[in-house]
């Protein structure tokens, strides 16, 4: 309790008391001061004092004064980091100028001297009671999170949860570090403590929404996610995983509006232009994938993966609309980048074939009636100088497609089924089966099976004694080349009468 000074002027002061006690004593002990009878000698004390009492304010501000001129380090703290350096000079484990020096470089944010100091108190905290074990450990994990020293922030952090379990920081920063180590259940239990004591704290709310959905709970995870995003609107990464939360959760029309919001981020935009352009692309919304693939590679520093994935896939839609020739021309810039990224050598390979030849891509690529009117110019042009009439079509799925037709020539007349298979791979015997069963049905005299790939040496051996032929990628290239000129003389045949043909055709 500071001393009170009281001006006497003109008559006897009475005794002044001094408090010597207790400062929770509701009775404390006083004592008398001797009285001031001199009112000069008490004037002289009091000026006295105001002139020690300004010389010293004058003192402080000046050396605050320069203590700022320095850079704002006061000189009591160089003060005490020479006292310190010294002392660890002659002891480098001395606990208190450890915890000075530490608190030092912790202040001041130099994070690798103030881990190395907090890591050597952890050391021997043991030996020394006084010391605050739980800041220490916290103030060595805070500066390993900071130096990414992962492992070393945990073992820290795990100290200091042990002595207050459910202190806020330890909780939050070991959640943190489980989930970057994914193991995601971890990081829920902890940051479910740290949400105890403060819910209303957003990369918490972050950490779990997004530890949820790494485990697929993607429901929960858009709960704690749009509380984040409440709270931190500027996080657009949490946006982007609520996007996929809403996709995995069928509520695409909603995911695709906060991708359409992402595009123009230049962070996650490219990211968000490739997720919806796949969307819309298995939609068969083919020009809202295009826009959206542009869009993203109009992005600078754009992820070499990502930017793969998006030429890719704007190549593959491409391809949908049979736009073969820009289809073609960002696979080679992707096989300039990655010689050997997914299937982009065979793509070109084929792609470039079908380019060059615009009733191999009619065969193989084009919508069903553009198909069955390609086969329909094979079929009437496949036999010279004959009348062909096509009788029946049957379509199985986008597989094949048998066309029956009869057929009259100069030197015989039958029926001939024709088998046209869209599939590039290898026709096994059971195709050839199956289409045998159906010539039967129809009382054909002969069939033809085309394919744009092979034929199995089961199904060829399997024809070797029926009526059937077998046209092969090879033979069929020679006849789509040549297929509009037949399919243009076969029709300017004349209609004349005919003499009687015989009634088998014969093998080509």
């Amino acid at each position: 309790m500071s001393t009170v000074f009281l001006p006497i002027f003109g008559r006897t002061a009475p005794p002044l008391r001094r408090f010597t006690g207790d400062p929770a004593c509701h009775c404390p002990c006083i004592e008398e001061i001797p009285r001031f009878t001199d009112n000069l000698t008490m004037s002289g004390l009091i000026s006295i004092f105001a002139a020690v009492l300004l010389l010293g304010i004058g003192a402080t501000v000046v050396v605050s004064i320069a203590g700022r001129a320095r850079g704002g380090k006061s000189k009591s703290a160089d003060a005490i980091a020479r006292d310190a350096e010294k002392k660890l000079s002659q002891n480098p484990r001395d606990p208190g100028a450890l915890l000075a020096m530490g608190d030092i470089y912790y202040r001041e944010q130099r994070w690798d001297l103030a881990y190395k100091t907090y890591e050597t108190l952890t050391d021997v905290v043991n030996s020394f009671p006084t010391l605050d074990e739980f800041l220490i450990n916290q103030r060595c994990g805070a500066a390993a999170v900071k130096l990414n020293l992962l492992n070393e922030a945990y073992r820290a952090f795990s100290m200091a949860k042990v002595i207050h379990p459910d202190d806020f920081e330890s909780n939050y920063n070991l959640g943190n570090i489980e989930f970057q180590r994914k193991n995601y259940e971890k990081a829920i239990q902890h940051f479910q403590q740290a949400r105890l004591k403060d819910p209303e704290h957003a990369p918490t709310l972050r950490g779990l929404g997004h530890s949820l959905f790494k485990l697929r709970k993607y429901k929960d995870a858009m709960s704690f996610i749009r509380k984040a995003i409440d709270l931190a609107p500027d996080d657009k990464e949490s946006f982007y995983t609520l996007a996929e939360c809403y996709y995995e959760a069928n509520q695409t029309e909603q995911a695709l509006k906060i991708f359409a919001r992402l595009r123009p981020d230049p962070v996650m935009g490219p990211s968000a232009c490739l997720f919806s352009g796949t969307i819309n692309m298995n939609r068969r919304n083919y020009a809202g994938a295009i826009e959206d693939f542009e869009i993203g590679l109009k992005h600078t520093n754009i992820k070499s993966e990502t930017l793969v994935d998006l030429k890719y896939y704007l190549a593959a839609t491409y391809i949908k609309q049979q736009e073969l020739g820009k289809a073609i021309g960002l696979l080679t810039e992707i096989q300039n980048i990655n010689p050997s990224f997914k299937d982009v050598p065979a793509l070109i390979a084929r792609y470039r074939e079908l380019n060059a030849n615009q009733n191999l891509q009619i065969y193989l690529m084009a919508s069903q009636n553009d198909f069955i009117a390609l086969c329909r110019k094979i079929i009437l042009g496949y036999f010279p100088r004959a009348k062909t009439k096509i009788t029946n079509i049957a379509v199985n799925k986008n597989e094949w497609a048998d066309l029956l037709a009869e057929v009259d020539t100069p030197k015989w007349s039958d029926t001939v089924m024709f088998r046209f298979i869209r599939s590039q791979g290898s026709a096994g015997e059971l195709v050839v089966r199956d289409f045998h069963s159906q010539l039967k049905d129809v009382k054909a005299g002969k069939g033809i099976c085309v394919t744009v790939g092979g034929f199995s040496e089961e199904a060829r051996r399997y024809t070797e004694a029926r009526l059937i032929d077998l046209i092969d990628k090879e033979r069929l290239s020679v006849i789509l080349n040549n297929v509009d000129n037949s399919s243009r003389q076969a029709a300017s045949q004349p209609t004349a009468s005919r003499p009687a043909a015989s009634k088998r055709p014969p093998s080509r």
